[in-house]
């Protein structure tokens, strides 16, 4: 389990295809102190590591994984957002992320509003993921509060410590996120349709 509170920034320095499979090679700040087999959340989608040399760890991600995420789409040099799982003995920050994104969105417009930016969203309806307002979203792995929240659309707002220390700053307009929608809502979801 994550809680969405962004832990550091890496950088992919390998994508070696396997069959269906790709398995990606990173770089990060607690490389070091990583270990085989742990959770780790990239653009919030929980990988395991599978290798460690050096400065550098590998995790492999699945087709149906490649298909259902942006994670097919990073290229040498891309950054990604990384958490490691929480500890059962640590504060609780952000909200309940599973690291198992439902869906990608579309960014679709940034605004910088003097030192603080909102970034609008578009998802499409077929999943029939819903946000409410000032509930909870996890774009790339990053615990966020929704508001303007209408159909398939959203609007976060972004401080300067999420802006420099996430992939935010690296955004466009037309870029592919990660979208994890609140497990709460998830579940008063599936029972009304019971």
């Amino acid at each position: 389990m994550f809680t969405g509170i962004v832990e550091a920034v890496g950088e992919l320095k390998n994508i070696k295809p396997e069959g269906t499979n790709i398995t990606f090679t990173f770089t990060c700040p607690f490389t070091n102190e990583l270990k085989i087999d742990q959770s780790l959340a990239h653009n919030g989608v929980c990988l395991t590591v599978i290798d460690i040399q050096g400065n550098e760890y590998s995790v492999t991600a699945i087709d149906e994984t490649l298909q259902k995420t942006n994670l097919g789409k990073l290229q040498i040099g891309s950054k990604v957002n990384l958490e490691r799982c929480m500890p059962a003995h640590g504060r609780f920050d952000g909200h309940i992320v599973q690291g198992h994104v439902d869906q990608t969105g579309v960014v679709t417009a940034i605004t910088e509003q003097d030192g603080s930016w909102l970034f609008d969203f578009e998802y499409s309806p077929d999943e029939q993921n819903v946000t409410v307002e000032k509930g909870s979203i996890c774009i790339n792995g990053t615990s966020l509060t929704v508001f303007n929240s209408g159909i398939n659309t959203f609007r976060v707002a972004i401080i300067p410590y999420t802006y420099e220390n996430t992939v935010f700053h690296t955004f466009k307009v037309g870029d592919v996120v990660n979208l994890e929608f609140d497990i709460v809502g998830k579940y008063i979801k599936k029972m009304l349709k019971m």
